[in-house]
């Protein structure tokens, strides 16, 4: 269920340029080029103002308080070093982009986090994915336990929940905006979605890489798109090119991630096989650079549906080439 990985080694991919359909170039901290007019933007300071902000808000959210333990098992995953806050960076992202204050976003924002980090508990739990490290840490029930891991996750979910009806600033958006947003969460993590998503990647057969992707992966970038969309009052419209931008750009996060992954240990005589169902792990490297490909051009078509709010697009045009060629680190 991860939208996004912190790797360890050199983050640089150059994918093939063959099958790229696009009419925008974006390029993060450089010169860029949209449609008549050429504007600067730095993606890097803008991600990283953010994710201090963000970090914050989720240090205040989750206190040490009784149970300690399940607090402390709590914060040790939402705030977790190396972690890029991808979900409530684009929450925000597509809030900003139709007019909405970054404020109005902040809880939705923590809340995605919150369910990201449950998530990610949960899928490295012996029963699932069986992996003791989560961003070359120890993984939560590698410190804490099975148990307390179990239920550090189960407290996260509703938590976010709970702090987006308790902290969204009611002069900023409507009530029914709000329950739009939990809706949308709600159905991302629930039995159709994330959670889906894991059983197919426990139980399906080979065929079901398409499926797990989606649901796994696409998920959460379809709905932290989604809810800053909804925040700011995005049309109908609007929202389904979000949906179909942030499910590409979810999956293709973590089709890069599994390419990088088996580039640094494919010359290697020896090596862990990963458990769950990839691209590359059914069809190769080349093919899941062509399927990388294939989603940064899908992005940016859904993108250019919503030309018409100019620069204010520029951010989430950039997270889609970032997560195709990894041009810069953002490790604390």
């Amino acid at each position: 269920m991860v939208f996004s990985m912190v790797m360890s080694f050199s983050p640089h991919i150059c994918l093939p340029r063959s099958h790229m359909v696009m009419q925008k170039t974006i390029r993060c901290s450089a010169s860029v080029s949209t449609a008549s007019e050429s504007i600067q933007f730095d993606l890097k300071n803008y991600w990283t103002t953010l994710i201090r902000d963000i970090n914050q808000k989720l240090d205040e959210a989750v206190p040490v308080k009784y149970p300690n333990q399940i607090y402390e098992a709590m914060r040790y995953s939402v705030l977790a070093k190396g972690a890029k806050r991808s979900p409530p960076i684009m929450c925000v992202a597509a809030c900003e982009l139709f007019g909405g204050n970054r404020l109005a976003a902040f809880p939705t924002a923590c809340a995605l986090e919150m369910v990201h980090a449950a998530s990610l508990i949960h899928d490295d739990l012996p029963c699932m994915d069986d992996d003791p490290t989560r961003r070359g840490l120890p993984a939560n029930h590698t410190v804490f336990g099975v148990d307390m891991a179990i239920l550090a996750g189960d407290a996260l979910f509703p938590l976010g929940f709970q702090h987006i009806v308790s902290h969204t600033p009611s002069d900023l958006v409507p009530e029914d905006r709000v329950l739009r947003v939990i809706t949308e969460i709600a159905r991302a993590v629930g039995s159709t979605g994330m959670a889906a998503g894991q059983f197919l990647d426990l139980e399906g057969g080979p065929n079901a890489v398409d499926s797990v992707q989606e649901k796994k992966y696409g998920e959460m970038g379809e709905c932290s798109a989604v809810c800053g969309g909804l925040l700011a009052g995005a049309s109908d419209e609007e929202i389904q090119h979000l949906r179909r931008y942030g499910r590409a750009v979810g999956v293709l996060y973590r089709v890069v991630d599994d390419i990088l992954e088996a580039k640094e240990t494919q010359d290697k005589s020896e090596g862990k096989k990963k458990k769950g169902k990839s691209y590359v792990s059914l069809y190769g490297i080349e093919k899941a650079m062509e399927v990388a490909e294939d989603l940064r051009a899908q992005a940016k078509r859904e993108l250019d549906g919503l030309k018409k709010y100019g620069d204010k697009v520029i951010p989430l045009y950039s997270f889609v080439d970032y997560a195709a060629d990894r041009g810069f680190s953002l490790d604390n």
